[in-house]
Formats: structure tokens, C-alpha cells, sequence
């Protein structure tokens, strides 16, 4: 099965090769593998910041520990989630799957207010917290899409949110970062590249019920 060699390839890279850039048409499938992301009700609940302005990319370094993949890396994206979930989010994928599979939106109202009753039965808290795993799930794709592709990624959780919330203008879009992934090629000189893959047995991490 190629997909464990790719798995077994890939690493959470530390240093980045500055001067090499990933292309465009791999960037567009790594977005398309993102974008084929499961999703809670299919809602995607998320949006996805390609922050290529290096001057951004600095502003944002120093609210990340100082990390040098956030500068060097070729691709910053910043996974975002929804802050709040109305009845227009929705609405509005109700009618995009009306067009998309050729049915009426009168026939998928019962399905939409079910939706609507179950997510508004959510405290703000579980709204976000909801969203964000919703996030975690595109994040996976990505990472599997990378590895396929011999990309190199990392992803970030050592950022301070708030700082990026509002140097990229987020709450503005009802959004708040969730985790960060840089994306890009690997430094002849990261040794981390070369250190054995540490994970628990399947033994360990699997238990059977019969």
C-alpha cells in the first residue's frame, strides 16, 4: 500500500528549504484534497487563509514562537473556524446541494430544520469546539495529500491565536485560527528528517471488542 510508504515518509519538518517554492498546479491539489474533506453534515464549516504576503508571514513569526517554517516554508495556510453557525450557513448549503444534485429546495427543508434544530441546540462553547474538529478533519487531508505528493508539511499548534486573529483580521470574518500548516520542501540540513518515526504499537493503540 503506497499510502503507509508516504506516511512513513513524512515528518513534521523543522527547517525549510527558503529557496524552494512547491508549484502552483500542486497547490491546487492540495487545495482540491482539502476541499474533499469529510465534513459534519457536509456544512465545511472552515476556511483556509493561503497567506503569501511575506511581510504578513513576519508580523506572524514572533506570535509563533519564532518558528522559521512560518517565514521559510513555501505556502502558509491558516486553518480558520467558524466563530458562530447561523441559519443562513445552513440555508445556504441546503440550496448548494439542491443545485449541485438537481433537487428542490422544498424537499430538503425537513433535513435543513433538523439541522438548524440540533446545531442551535449547541451552547456558543460546543459551537466552537464543534467547528474546530470539523477543522482538524481538513487538516488530516492535507497532511495525507502532502505526503502523496512528496510535499513537505508541518503542522502548527504553537502560535498565540489571538495575536493571528487579529493580525489576519478574523473576527471581523467571524473566524478564529485553529492551526497552522506550513507547507514546502525539506532543508538538506534538517536533522529531524533522518530521526526514526516515534509511535505507539498497534498493539497499544488498538484494542479489540468481540
Amino acid at each position: 500500500m503506497s499510502l503507509i510508504k508516504d506516511l512513513k515518509w513524512r515528518y513534521a519538518t523543522k527547517k525549510y528549504n527558503a529557496e524552494k517554492k512547491v508549484s502552483e498546479a500542486e497547490i491546487s491539489k492540495l487545495k482540491e484534497a482539502i476541499q474533499l474533506a469529510a465534513s459534519s453534515w457536509g456544512l465545511q464549516l472552515y476556511k483556509i487563509l493561503d497567506v503569501r504576503n511575506p511581510e504578513t508571514r513576519e508580523q506572524l513569526k514572533p506570535h509563533s514562537w519564532g518558528q522559521s517554517q512560518i517565514t521559510d516554508a513555501s505556502h502558509l495556510l491558516v486553518f480558520c473556524s467558524h466563530n458562530s453557525v447561523s441559519d443562513q450557513d445552513t440555508d445556504d448549503y441546503i440550496a448548494l446541494k439542491a443545485k449541485i444534485q438537481g433537487v428542490k429546495v422544498e424537499d430538503l427543508k425537513g433535513y435543513g430544520d433538523f439541522m438548524k434544530m440540533k446545531i442551535n441546540e449547541k451552547s456558543p462553547n460546543e459551537v466552537k469546539s464543534w467547528t474546530d474538529k470539523q477543522t482538524y478533519i481538513a487538516l488530516g487531508n492535507a497532511l495525507i495529500a502532502c505526503a502523496e505528493m512528496k510535499i513537505d508539511a508541518t503542522p502548527m499548534e504553537g502560535f498565540d491565536a489571538a495575536k493571528y486573529d487579529e493580525i489576519l483580521g478574523l473576527k471581523e470574518k467571524g473566524l478564529f485560527a485553529s492551526v497552522v500548516l506550513a507547507v514546502g520542501y525539506r532543508h538538506a540540513e534538517d536533522d529531524a528528517a533522518e530521526q526514526p518515526k516515534v509511535r505507539k504499537s498497534i498493539e497499544t493503540l488498538f484494542e479489540t471488542y468481540e
